[in-house]
């Protein structure tokens, strides 16, 4: 029996080439992508930087993509790379969101709410943590950078399913408002006895509609095992067989030797990175009659190190994506495709870490063998939709796959 395709789709998350060359500017300690370097992301940097960089294989495609949406967001980037290219933008709300909506809003769920101002999320959390604590209150805020409502709420104050239905309320009323946002999260935190706020896996993320079918759709339909692991499954938000978010420690395999590099502990990669050699292992074990595709998001470099500047830690997080490479090259097993990229940069402002629209990288291996020739580098109009093309003809769907266009 021939050997069905296996593909995983690993998303650097806020990694374009722009960032990327900021980040080595702004560190002069050394760092080490061997196998980034190997996979021929130096080919993709300015000149200046290349020496940072080890040997490059030769053996993978590797090359610069622009996006063709009109906004930087990890939802519009993520669905571009599955065929919708949006044209819309979207707002941000510095003086926070309109009376009117927040009234409306408690009355909706039958809570009063404080703050609503553009804020951080760490930032916001903090500053009201206390009193939401005393009143029940939930936190509005909007974010600095990204067009969407954030509702911060404590697990001993508000339980989570309490939270998840707030924060679908507060984007279905935002949407019958015509509020330019793409998603509203429910940021569920706790509290330390001693006060300290540590954000918790028990997020929800309301998202808006997705406007045609997907690569995922096509591919469910060819009857193509799909998995989303970490957050993908929220941003693309239709149909997948498997989304696996992991977020607890004793599901980690120790034998991986997986690692957290933030000093308390705050990394999300680890987890992702366990989810996708789980989705691997069972892609290999189980019967799949036309392959697995794997969808995954590496966050750690926009939620965790972007938005706070925290260049040393962006780079230590991408060189830790680096040496676990090769284990999802092994789960890929010879033949296996890799795809890497991210969905937008990170600009860092003396303020804030925000989105930023810039040209991003993409590389491509066919593990134990050559992909360098074998793959067309997208066109300048396909923008990212140009990997659902790639993926969609790796399982022999290219025909059915259909990009769609969502006009401003």
């Amino acid at each position: 029996m021939a050997k069905k395709p296996i593909v995983l789709l690993a998303v650097l998350d806020a990694v374009g080439l722009t960032t990327l060359e900021y980040l080595l500017r702004s560190h002069k300690g050394k760092v080490r992508f061997p196998n980034l370097s190997r996979l021929g992301l130096g080919r993709l940097v300015a000149p200046d930087l290349k020496s940072r960089f080890g040997r490059d294989a030769g053996r993978s495609l590797a090359a610069a993509v622009d996006q063709a949406s009109a906004s930087a967001d990890s939802v519009i980037g993520h669905r571009e790379m599955v065929g919708i290219v949006d044209g819309r933008t979207y707002g941000l709300f510095p003086e926070g969101f309109p009376p009117d909506f927040i009234a409306d809003l408690e009355t909706r769920i039958g809570r009063k709410t404080i703050y609503n101002r553009m804020a951080g999320g760490i930032e916001a959390i903090e500053a009201n943590a206390a009193e939401h604590a005393r009143t029940g209150r939930p936190i509005v805020y909007a974010s600095k950078c990204d067009p969407v409502i954030q509702v911060a709420m404590d697990e001993a104050v508000i339980p989570v399913r309490e939270q998840h239905a707030i924060g679908d309320a507060a984007f279905e009323l935002a949407r019958k408002r015509g509020i330019p946002v793409t998603r509203c999260i429910a940021r569920a935190y706790v509290r330390s006895a001693g006060g300290e706020v540590a954000r918790t896996p028990n997020r929800h993320d309301t998202v808006i509609p997705m406007d045609a079918r997907t690569l995922v759709d096509v591919l469910s339909d060819a009857r193509v095992w799909t998995v989303a692991v970490g957050k993908t499954s929220d941003l693309v938000n239709t149909r997948y067989h498997d989304a696996l978010k992991l977020t607890d420690r004793a599901f980690l395999d120790p034998g991986l030797g997986l690692r957290f590099v933030h000093p308390k502990g705050k990394d999300t990669n680890p987890f992702v990175t366990q989810g996708v050699i789980n989705a691997l292992a069972a892609a290999r074990a189980s019967y799949r009659p036309n392959g697995t595709f794997i969808f995954s998001n590496f966050v750690d470099c926009d939620s965790l190190y972007g938005h706070t500047r925290d260049v040393s830690g962006a780079l230590a997080s991408i060189a830790e994506f680096d040496r676990v490479l090769p284990l999802l090259e092994r789960g890929l097993g010879p033949g296996g495709l890799l795809i890497l990229t991210a969905d937008h940069g990170m600009e860092h402002r003396p303020d804030y870490g925000y989105h930023h629209k810039e040209p991003l990288p993409l590389i491509i291996e066919r593990v134990g063998g050559r992909a360098s020739r074998q793959f067309r580098v997208p066109r300048i109009s396909e923008g990212l939709t140009g990997i659902g093309r790639l993926v969609a003809e790796e399982f022999g769907c290219g025909k059915a796959y259909r990009v769609t266009k969502v006009a401003a």
